[in-house]
């Protein structure tokens, strides 16, 4: 049973928690875990599963939040994710809301701990171990199947300017599982930007195109691939970097982009 969040706050169960999810990928696990009754907000990015959501209030981005619209739901939890959500906006939460969790999974395995976390605050410890299964076989599943060879992979989060993920992120350990590492960049920062030069481009295997959070195209792919002279490959972002429930999609995802297919479209 895991009780302590990402920043070592222990955090007592709660079956009756009114919770607020400001990370769409953890809103779609909440509900996969039977707490959709429970959610009383979530972003207007919180769009898993659908049919679900619909009926919870938004109460605006992951980083522009409603303050005002969040006190009068009345929530006991906040959910929230240290890449995801900006302090200012947790601080003034954390003055009306008792309980605080922080999330940061940085590894695909971290969905486990993740999972377990929310079962148990939220009293749904065997929905959470059930999934947890489910995780460990789609794991197993990637881990045994075959692989190409190694491949420094650059993985694009945004244009105007140009945005990758650091060697420090779950998308970077995500593409690990296959083989396929980012390369070192200039910035120090977990989400550098760049600047295509000579040298970057010598030293990749080819490009990765997220559709998000920059909804990049098959035009764009094709327009950067006759600039650089190396593959360039769109990616579907959601498969990429949402832990939790999309996980399990995302690490059969993996598995198709492993098999070495560096067409354009995901």
């Amino acid at each position: 049973m895991v009780m302590h969040d990402a920043v070592g706050v222990h955090h007592a169960p709660e079956p009756h928690a009114r919770i607020i999810s400001l990370v769409p990928s953890i809103t779609e696990l909440l509900c996969e875990l039977g707490l959709a009754e429970q959610l009383v907000g979530r972003t207007g990015f919180c769009i898993h599963p659908a049919p679900l959501v619909a009926a919870i209030a938004k109460v605006g981005g992951t980083k522009d939040v409603n303050v005002e619209k969040i006190r009068q739901l009345a929530p006991t939890h906040l959910v929230v994710n240290i890449d995801e959500n900006e302090k200012p906006t947790v601080a003034a939460l954390a003055e009306f809301i008792p309980h605080i969790v922080v999330t940061h999974p940085l590894a695909p395995r971290d969905n486990l701990a993740l999972a377990r976390l929310m079962g148990a605050v939220f009293c749904a410890d065997a929905r959470a171990a059930a999934w947890c299964e489910q995780f460990e076989a789609h794991y197993a599943a990637l881990r045994a199947a075959p692989k190409g060879p190694p491949q420094t992979m650059l993985y694009c989060i945004w244009q105007d300017p140009w945005m990758s993920v650091s060697q420090d992120t779950y998308i970077a350990r995500m593409m690990a599982e296959i083989g396929w590492n980012v390369p070192r960049l200039d910035d120090p920062a977990r989400y550098p930007r760049f600047d295509w030069n000579l040298e970057l481009i010598e030293g990749i295997d080819g490009v990765l195109l997220s559709t998000e959070p920059y909804r990049f195209t098959d035009a764009h792919a094709a327009a950067l691939e006759t600039q650089i002279g190396k593959p360039v490959r769109l990616v579907d972002g959601e498969m990429m970097s949402w832990y939790g429930s999309r996980s399990l999609a995302g690490l059969a995802y993996l598995g198709q982009l492993a098999k070495g297919n560096m067409s354009r479209s995901p």
